[in-house]
């Protein structure tokens, strides 16, 4: 199935842009979804937290994933 991932702040660099798409398997949830990140984008795996939101909700605990989700990756905020 195709999920459509748009990439915020540090994140979108390490996806080297805003919008992918990705093919996963049927039946992925976000947890698995976090590993295929890191394995397609292993700079992905230092980020302290990665939040999720699927589509325009945020998510706390693993959720099945559907195609055509739009997935949001949200990394921690830094700033002042």
């Amino acid at each position: 199935m195709t999920l459509q991932i748009l990439a915020f702040g540090v994140a979108r660099e390490i996806c080297g842009g805003r919008q992918i798409q990705l093919d996963v398997a049927d039946g992925t949830d976000t947890d698995r979804l976090k590993e295929i990140l890191a394995e397609h984008f292993p700079e992905m795996s230092r980020l302290a937290q990665l939040s999720l939101a699927v589509n325009s909700e945020y998510i706390t605990d693993p959720v099945l994933l559907n195609s055509g989700d739009e997935i949001a990756l949200i990394p921690p905020v830094s700033g002042g």
